[in-house]
Formats: structure tokens, C-alpha cells, sequence
């Protein structure tokens, strides 16, 4: 069997700098807290808190994939994934409507109405 003598490590990566985000509603950074609220950070500096406390309560979400961040345990595992706040469970936040709601009062409050 030939043996490849070239083992060095692909470096293609290293020669091209990451892709960064421009759009406005990208998250970068999130925090959880206690009370299930968030704090968000978007590429464009807005800053503000996700409130999801009464979205969690509401027996409308039974059976969704947002039942299992009721437990604080879980919730606290939330990252942001390709500029969204996501938990491991596949839950996910829809950053352009946080950016909206939080650039005009500093807050989204989450609720389970259907609009």
C-alpha cells in the first residue's frame, strides 16, 4: 500500500479570516438568568432582555419542543447557533423579531398568543 508522505494538516481555513455576520438581528452573545429571561447581545451593539417566564407557563406549549426548557437546568444550556439563540433540544428564538421587539423597548416579552 502507498503511504501519503504529505501528513501535514489542512490549513485552507486559516488562510481565509472567518465569515462575520453584518446583518443587524444576528446575535452574538447570549445570557441566561433566573426567571427564564435572557440577555442578548445583536452584531449591530443593541443589547436588551428576553422575558419568557409567562411563555413557558402556558399550557399551549405542552408537547412542543419548548416544554423541556421549563426545567431551569435546561434553559440554562441555551448558546447561539449561526446567530440565533438555540437550546440542545432544537429550540430556537426568532432573532429579527428579538431585535425588533428589544431596539424599540429594550425588552421582548414572549407570549403564546397567536397573533
Amino acid at each position: 500500500m502507498h503511504r501519503d508522505e504529505n501528513t501535514a494538516p489542512d490549513r485552507a481555513a486559516q488562510v481565509v479570516p472567518p465569515i462575520r455576520s453584518t446583518i443587524p438581528w444576528r446575535v452574538l452573545t447570549v445570557e441566561p438568568f433566573s426567571g427564564f429571561r435572557l440577555r442578548v447581545t445583536f452584531v449591530d451593539g443593541t443589547q436588551g432582555d428576553v422575558e419568557m417566564a409567562g411563555f413557558l407557563e402556558d399550557p399551549r406549549i405542552d408537547g412542543t419542543v419548548f416544554q423541556a426548557i421549563r426545567d431551569p437546568r435546561q434553559f440554562a444550556l441555551v448558546h447561539v447557533a449561526l446567530g440565533a439563540v438555540q437550546w440542545p433540544n432544537g429550540a430556537d428564538l426568532a432573532p429579527d423579531a428579538m431585535h425588533d421587539a428589544i431596539r424599540k423597548s429594550g425588552r421582548w416579552v414572549l407570549s403564546a398568543e397567536i397573533p
